[in-house]
């Protein structure tokens, strides 16, 4: 999978751009280097799909919300969803998107953070505001996130096994 030019997972970002699996991989890229990991199309319990979701050594939640398009950006008013299921919310966005629209009330530093990516990497342009998750959250969001990290490495160990459930 690793030569793989857009590998993330073979499943994740699949009825996406490609542009967006760059985004995650750059992001992930960033990540790792800060020893925070993540994971792809996270399903919440409110039914939403988070892009990515990722877990800190303090164990902190992260979601971040990737969009290639302004008009993706726009379109988006389910994004507040994500709030209740994380520590920190990111937009990630890949180079030479328009930053503009991240200043306003809506999605500006009060709620949210920017990331800009490629496939090799990405930056903090802005940090997200910390608002920490309530602690039964919190263990009942590590628990799934921990639970779905071990699903997948197994299912990339034995593919057969979805056929088991």
């Amino acid at each position: 999978m690793a030569s793989q030019p857009h590998a993330i997972s073979p499943d994740c970002f699949a009825d996406e751009p490609p542009i967006a699996r760059d985004v995650a991989r750059g992001v992930t890229r960033l990540f790792f280097r800060q020893d925070i990991h993540a994971l792809c199309e996270v399903p919440l319990p409110n039914g939403r799909r988070a892009d990515m979701m990722a877990i800190c050594g303090q164990g902190l939640l992260t979601i971040v919300e990737i969009k290639v398009s302004r008009a993706d950006l726009m379109g988006d008013h389910k994004w507040p969803e994500y709030l209740d299921y994380c520590d920190r919310f990111f937009w990630a966005v890949p180079a030479g998107f328009g930053l503009a629209d991240f200043d306003g009330a809506a999605l500006g530093p009060e709620v949210s953070g920017l990331l800009v990516a490629d496939r090799y990497d990405a930056a903090v342009i802005r940090d997200a505001p910390l608002r920490k998750l309530a602690p039964a959250r919190r263990k009942a969001e590590t628990l799934r996130f921990a639970r779905r990290a071990a699903r997948r490495m197994a299912g990339v160990l034995d593919p057969g096994l979805d056929g088991l459930d």
